[in-house]
């Protein structure tokens, strides 16, 4: 099981381009050729490429949303099951259940037990017998369970997920809780208390987003708040937003759909539960002056983080916030990456990304310092970059670079079934129209120089930023002395 904290849509780091533009294009067109087999992208014109990806739509009548995806070119089938609630749909004070019930939904159903002496549970042991393996995660929209293996294991998969939503509620106790209670502790001391640079990830939702915002808490929630899970209010929880009516199911891979029609019928058609409440929502975010913060870390180089507030997923500027990640913080040729790391060697590494979610999204700029270099020193070039941005546009040359970097890793990424999977849940969440791969990169092609200004000069407001600075434990010691 993993935990996803919003993963940015389109991450650019140079430290991960190893190789020139034109290789990585070059390559790109090979995959666009490939993917022109597999489900009908075709390669790129001068118009810039056509994406798709052959789906069928079915609603059963409680709701569920069931999508069918048919690739045969691999023996392998994909079931991948998104329930439409995470992080932000938590309560006050009820913080951390999304992802807490991501690790219960693994501890036994009524049909499929799980042996707690033992610490094994027939939901594993069953598909990993015959060769399959499952996973899943949580962010701060969704909650996502996938498993995958051998095309026979279809109704295996597909028998278990049911079992799960229709009785899983039935066998949850305050044992199970207190057990994945510890877990879901130990994970948020691994993943931000003890690990380097962590607590960063939990100072930008705090500072960016205020109190009462779906998004001012993290995934993985609070430890006050986990201790005060109870077998009763996670009970609620499941039965509030685990129901037909708040999901949506894909089948992708090597599989018959009308073979797979009755199968969804036989194992989800008789579930019903009612629907869900509404999703929360959110006013636009902005900081009422900019915010600076200093944390101290058990860590060897300091590292600055300049976060600004972004559009929401899909909306407009969207796509141009992705452009600018790229123009900034890109490849070896992006503003940042030269002014940095090649013509000044101040950087360990630097990067941009935009994050963007269901209801608001940040922009980013990451600078890691190289031994002997000033934050201070680093920040004064990044604004002067940044205030270039905002005065003048790109030259057409960036903008093309930036979005023949995300068809090709659009593409590249939608080589697996699974992946493909994903996208078409993530358009089913977002619009209830798995087919806009096609919409969302034309988006992209739309995006000009002027658009990238504009946006840019709205997003990257000096006055509406957090600057927080990561520092050394040892550096601030000599500080304070």
């Amino acid at each position: 099981m993993s935990e996803n904290f919003g993963v940015p849509r389109m991450g650019w780091h140079t430290k991960d381009i190893a190789s020139p533009v034109a290789a990585r294009y070059e390559n790109g067109m090979r995959t666009l050729a490939l993917l022109a087999l597999l489900f009908g992208t075709r390669p790129a014109t001068a118009a810039g490429p056509t994406f798709a990806i052959k789906y069928e739509r079915t609603v059963l009548p409680n709701g569920l949303v069931v999508i069918y995806h048919e690739d045969h070119s691999l023996p392998q089938v994909v079931v991948n099951l998104w329930y439409h609630v995470g992080s932000k749909d938590e309560r006050a004070g009820r913080t951390g259940f999304a992802h807490l019930f991501e690790h219960l939904m693994f501890m036994g159903s009524k049909n499929v037990p799980y042996d707690l002496e033992k610490g094994a549970g027939l939901f594993d042991l069953i598909m990993e017998a015959q060769g399959g393996a499952n996973n899943a995660s949580t962010s701060n929209d969704r909650t996502n369970y996938f498993e995958e293996g051998p095309p026979r294991l279809l109704e295996t998969f597909l028998w278990l997920e049911a079992d799960r939503i229709a009785t899983l509620s039935q066998t949850i106790d305050q044992e199970k809780v207190d057990r994945q209670r510890r877990i879901v502790q130990n994970e948020r001391r691994q993943s931000y208390e003890n690990r380097p640079y962590g607590t960063a990830r939990l100072a930008i939702e705090e500072e960016m987003f205020p109190d009462g915002h779906p998004y001012h808490h993290p995934v993985i929630g609070s430890h006050e708040d986990l201790v005060r899970a109870t077998a009763d209010d996670v009970r609620q929880f499941f039965d509030t937003w685990y129901v037909p009516a708040n999901a949506s199911l894909v089948i992708a891979g090597d599989f018959d759909t009308s073979a797979a029609k009755p199968l969804i019928e036989k194992y989800f058609g008789w579930i019903q539960r009612p629907a869900p409440p509404p999703p929360p929502k959110a006013e636009p975010v902005h900081l009422a002056a900019p915010k600076e913060r200093t944390l101290t870390d058990h860590v060897r180089l300091p590292r600055d983080y300049i976060v600004y507030h972004a559009p929401a997923d899909f909306a407009d500027g969207s796509a141009e916030c992705d452009v600018i990640a790229a123009v900034l913080g890109g490849a070896k040729s992006s503003r940042l990456s030269r002014a940095l790391l090649l013509d000044r060697q101040l950087v360990q590494d630097v990067s941009a990304y935009c994050e963007t979610r269901q209801l608001a999204g940040i922009i980013s700029i990451v600078a890691t310092a190289k031994p002997g270099q000033r934050l201070g020193d680093i920040e004064k070039i990044i604004d002067a970059e940044v205030a270039r941005l905002r005065s003048e546009p790109p030259t057409p040359a960036e903008v093309e670079r930036a979005v023949a970097g995300i068809e090709m890793e659009t593409a590249q990424a939608l080589e697996s079934a699974r992946a493909r999977a994903d996208r078409l849940n993530a358009y089913e969440l977002a619009f209830h129209d798995p087919g806009r791969l096609g919409w969302d990169m034309a988006r992209y092609r739309a995006v000009t120089p002027e658009s990238v200004h504009t946006w840019a000069e709205r997003l990257l407001d000096p006055k509406d930023r957090l600057v927080l600075h990561v520092v050394p434990d040892d550096v601030q010691k000599k500080v304070s002395k």
